[in-house]
């Protein structure tokens, strides 16, 4: 299978390169210190378009194939030091736009998707609650039939872009019954709307710039065209945008490990010891080598689920196993990276110990990779 970029996807590629070196890279140790979310920078991205990629033209997007969404999300992970601001695209993206694009109704869409593709709104994916984590399913939310609408009651943990976000796509129990097939519905609301509040932002490990929080909805009230999809399609609607996000979040952890891996190589060629660079000893040029073959296995898995993600029925297993080996793959090379930097992939002022802290949550988003595993295995038939 050949996945040579086309003349379009070239562009595009470098075009986000370039932009990313020149637009996102300032501040990035200050912005991680602090834990600064930068809506001046998401902004930008939102005028090229990066909040948008694969949503129709005429709806506000890029109107790109998967294939190119993937090939733009990882130019933005190599070009883009900064791992919080991406992750937060691709949350936003992957998880909020793709699932009213793909499944909103014509009025959601023409009044919503214009301004989640430019920036102008930022949403968060409100789905894993305080005690239901990799059994996303056996949320306790429910949304409860009142008038023309719905009433939202429940508690939502770990929402990326929470504390910033203007919508909320938010998974809910319509019928107990038929939970978790036929029984959630995802529903659009505004973060400002009476009986939401943003309980509490969380401090984190890595990935800073992206802000974490606790939604809570308190006799909320949302009316019957916020569903997104239809009533008791919810995961359905979560399933697909998952299998987007695993993938999308692949490809841009191609793009940076392809740049801690370049890091690591200039490091090898430069540093002396014993009178030799340090690339000619087998200690670092083997675990460079190993790097790159991680980068490549990698790329292709991710563009490989990304070609196949709207003709396949084996959609979620290539999106499973693309996430387990990327993930994997990318906390693996950013630990070498500090290695072979050694004492300088130490120091915060180098890209290397923020690249590893970002990178350990990578085995636990969007489904820990204990959990994809079983799905690998399932349909394998075990």
């Amino acid at each position: 299978m050949d996945f040579e970029w086309t003349p379009d996807q070239s562009t595009l590629r470098d075009k986000i390169i370039a932009f990313a070196r020149k637009k996102l890279n300032d501040d990035v140790v200050d912005r991680d210190r602090a834990a600064t979310f930068p809506r001046d920078l998401w902004l930008e991205c939102g005028v090229l378009g990066l909040q948008g990629l694969p949503v129709a033209e005429e709806l506000g997007g890029g109107g790109f194939d998967p294939l190119s969404t993937a090939i733009a999300l990882e130019a933005l992970g190599y070009g883009c030091r900064d791992g919080g601001l991406v992750f937060s695209i691709c949350a936003h993206l992957l998880g909020c736009v793709v699932p009213v694009w793909k499944h909103g109704n014509d009025v959601l869409k023409r009044r919503l998707l214009p301004s989640l593709c430019d920036g102008r709104s930022i949403a968060v994916c409100a789905m894993t609650e305080p005690t239901s984590g990799s059994d996303a399913f056996a949320m306790s939310t429910r949304a409860e039939p009142v008038g023309d609408g719905f009433r939202i009651d429940g508690t939502k943990i770990f929402g990326t872009n929470a504390p910033v976000a203007d919508l909320a796509l938010v998974y809910a129990v319509t019928d107990r019954r038929k939970a978790p097939h036929g029984g959630i519905t995802a529903f659009l609301v505004r973060t400002d709307a009476p009986g939401v509040r943003v309980s509490q932002r969380f401090e984190k490990m890595g990935l800073r710039s992206s802000p974490l929080g606790e939604l809570v909805f308190d006799g909320a009230f949302v009316s019957a065209d916020s569903v997104v999809g239809e009533v008791g399609n919810g995961t359905v609607v979560f399933s697909e945008s998952m299998d987007w996000e695993r993938i999308g979040l692949a490809a841009s952890h191609v793009g940076t490990m392809q740049r801690l891996m370049e890091r690591a190589v200039e490091h090898a060629r430069t540093r002396t010891s014993a009178g030799r660079t340090i690339g000619k000893y087998q200690a670092v040029s083997h675990k460079i080598a190993d790097m790159k073959t991680r980068l490549e296995a990698s790329r292709l898995l991710a563009y490989r689920s990304a070609s196949r993600i709207d003709r396949s029925h084996r959609r979620a297993l290539d999106a499973s196993i693309a996430k387990v080996f990327v993930s994997e793959a990318l906390v693996q090379t950013a630990l070498d990276t500090v290695q072979i930097l050694g004492g300088y992939g130490y120091l915060t002022e180098y890209e290397a110990e923020r690249a590893l802290r970002d990178a350990v949550g990578s085995p636990l988003y969007c489904g820990t990779n204990e959990v994809l595993r079983n799905v690998i295995a399932g349909w394998l038939g075990l």
